[in-house]
């Protein structure tokens, strides 16, 4: 084999590179913008409920009330005579005076039903799930209230001289009740506000907790 055919034989194969991009090579790039915004997580806001329940009924209570009325048009049209409720309750209307306590009743009642309708389609709803801080696009999670107040318990049984922890989370608060059976009552609860705050944080949260904490001795038998 000649020399030519060798080195023909043994050349680098073409590869395919990354085209270089047109624009300041020191602008980082999206990907480096979006990899950087989300570092450190963005804030996140509450899970919204579907409401299957309060759904279902209301749409239960239209469609029978709907229904049961096309009926008694209908048979009112086909020359038959309208129901006696309807009839009793177009007497009711026109007679009874607007003052009435029945008439206040109801409207009440259908007030407080549509207050109630109104709230529950402004509000998120799911106050157990505590939102998490979004560190990836298009990606949300959320964490049981139960679960934090487990993980932080465990957190706080960690600390030297804790004997029980009663915790508890809400949605802006997490409260720690804990008894010591020996060292310092104040070097216990210096420990604890340590390891909780450490526990709070890697919780990843969108919101951080407040930490609310209390350390005792324990009630003698």
């Amino acid at each position: 084999m000649s020399e030519d055919e060798e080195l023909s034989n043994t050349r680098r194969l073409p590869t395919l590179d990354k085209e270089p991009d047109a624009s300041d090579p020191s602008e980082p790039s999206p990907d480096a913008k979006d990899a950087s915004a989300t570092a450190d997580g963005e804030q996140a806001g509450r899970f919204w409920s579907e409401r299957r329940v309060p759904v279902a009924i209301v749409a239960l209570v239209l469609l029978g009330a709907t229904g049961l009325m096309l009926y008694d048009v209908v048979a009112v049209r086909a020359d038959h005579p309208a129901m006696s409720w309807r009839r009793q309750l177009a007497d009711h209307l026109a007679t009874r005076p607007l003052d009435s306590p029945w008439v206040l009743g109801i409207a009440a009642a259908a007030a407080l039903i549509g207050l109630w309708l109104l709230v529950l389609a402004l509000t998120p709803g799911l106050r157990e799930v505590l939102p998490m801080r979004r560190t990836t696009s298009g990606i949300r999670a959320g964490l049981d209230r139960s679960a934090a107040a487990l993980i932080l318990r465990d957190r706080a049984m960690e600390v030297p001289g804790v004997q029980s922890v009663k915790m508890s989370v809400t949605r802006r608060k997490a409260k720690a009740r804990a008894f010591s059976h020996f060292r310092e009552l104040e070097e216990v609860r210096s420990d604890l506000d340590a390891a909780l705050g450490d526990g709070l944080q890697q919780l990843g949260l969108s919101h951080r907790l407040r930490l609310s904490l209390k350390v005792r001795r324990p009630k003698k038998r």
